[in-house]
This record gives structure tokens, C-alpha cells and sequence, in this order.
């Protein structure tokens, strides 16, 4: 039986063997060498069913960003609700894999069903009162700051921690001079984070804020 018509292999197989593979090896591993090896079969093969790795990644993207369960708001929820909650799921989508924000930045192209279903989320927010180019760039804003938040989570920094000083808090002072009542030292002594779930809350906070700005202003 040709290996490319063996019982199993579809695109759809290929894009959830990739997920794992990448969860291992990490996107710089990830070649459609090693994901034929993965299946069993010859690289050619898989040229059956994507015409490059390039699509291969863009099926994987598009199925990270359906995995967050994209859609319109719930009956009754408020758009600013439902954009938060849409939010912090595609970010969970997105830490679920290693290098899961490189491979949706990277993105050239999405699946029918994905357009569909972002359309019809901004057929609601316009339903709610946005004008279709408000809504678009409102999700597009959202979602660009998740997948720059993501991306700096997943960094990987070879050799960075060898670097670091002993006493980085000791350091910052030294690089201001000794002011030891400069906000940045009084900011870190508090506790303040550019990473983790504090950090994205404000700034996704923000962005909703700015949004409920922007349209009351739309509607005077």
C-alpha cells in the first residue's frame, strides 16, 4: 500500500503528530524529516497531504488558535466579559505547547473555519455597537498583545542565567546611582512583574479599558 495512501494518514493526523512533536523538539527541531520518521513513513509522502512546511505550520497554528475555543459571546455576556475570557483562553492555548506563540505569530494563512468563526465574532461586537473596523482592530489588538506576552513566556535564553548577578536588586541600585527610592527599585520591592498572571491581568485590563473608551467616544 502507498504510504501516502495508508489507512490514518490524513492532514489532520499530520497537524496533531506535529503539536506533539513540537511539545518535544521545539520548533527548531521540528522538520518534515523528523515528522515523517514520527508517522513511519517517507517525507515525500507528506507532500500528499501539505504542500510545504510552511502550511504545515499554519494547519497547527490554526488548530492552537481553535483549541481556545473561538466564538461569539454567550448569551447575555458582556463584550467586555467575553473579551477577557476570550483572552486568557487563547493564551492557555498558546502556553499549552512549546513555542506555541512562535508558530501562531508566524502564521501566513488560516482555515476557513477560523475566518468564519472570527467573522462572527465581530458580527456581534458590531451587533453590541462597535463599527466593523473598531471591532477588528479591538480583537486584532487583544489578541497581537497575548501573543507578544506569550512569546516573551516562552523565550529561551541559552547561557542568560550564568549572567545574571548575584544580587540583581543590589544591581539595579548600582545602575541608578544608589537612589534607593527610584520607582524602578520601589516597583520590583513591591512585587511587580512584566511576566506571569498579574502582569497580563493589567495589561489586558487595559486594553479593555481603552476599548470602552474608544467606544463611548464612538457613540457620542
Amino acid at each position: 500500500m502507498c504510504a501516502a495512501t495508508r489507512p490514518g494518514l490524513t492532514r489532520q493526523t499530520l497537524i496533531e503528530t506535529a503539536l506533539r512533536l513540537l511539545d518535544e523538539v521545539g520548533l527548531e527541531g521540528l522538520t518534515v524529516r523528523r515528522l515523517a520518521a514520527e508517522l513511519g513513513v517517507q517525507s515525500p509522502a507528506l507532500y500528499w497531504h501539505i504542500r510545504s512546511k510552511q502550511e504545515l505550520l499554519d494547519g497547527m497554528a490554526d488548530a492552537v488558535i481553535l483549541a481556545a475555543g473561538m466564538g461569539p459571546p454567550h448569551h447575555g455576556e458582556a463584550w467586555q466579559d467575553w473579551l477577557a475570557r476570550r483572552a486568557r483562553a487563547f493564551r492557555q492555548s498558546l502556553l499549552a505547547h512549546r513555542d506555541g506563540a512562535r508558530i501562531v505569530a508566524d502564521a501566513t494563512w488560516l482555515g476557513p473555519a477560523t475566518v468564519r468563526t472570527f467573522n462572527d465574532e465581530l458580527a456581534a461586537m458590531v451587533e453590541r455597537g462597535f463599527t466593523p473596523v473598531l471591532a477588528l482592530r479591538t480583537i486584532t489588538a487583544v489578541s497581537q498583545y497575548v501573543t507578544g506576552f506569550v512569546l516573551q513566556e516562552q523565550a529561551r535564553r541559552p547561557g542568560r542565567q550564568a549572567d545574571q548577578p548575584s544580587d540583581p536588586l543590589a544591581a539595579l541600585t548600582d545602575l541608578l546611582d544608589g537612589d534607593t527610592d527610584a520607582p524602578l527599585l520601589a516597583a520590583i520591592r513591591d512585587g511587580a512583574r512584566t511576566t506571569g498572571d498579574d502582569a497580563f491581568e493589567h495589561g489586558l485590563q487595559a486594553l479593555i479599558d481603552g476599548t470602552t473608551a474608544a467606544l463611548a467616544a464612538h457613540r457620542t
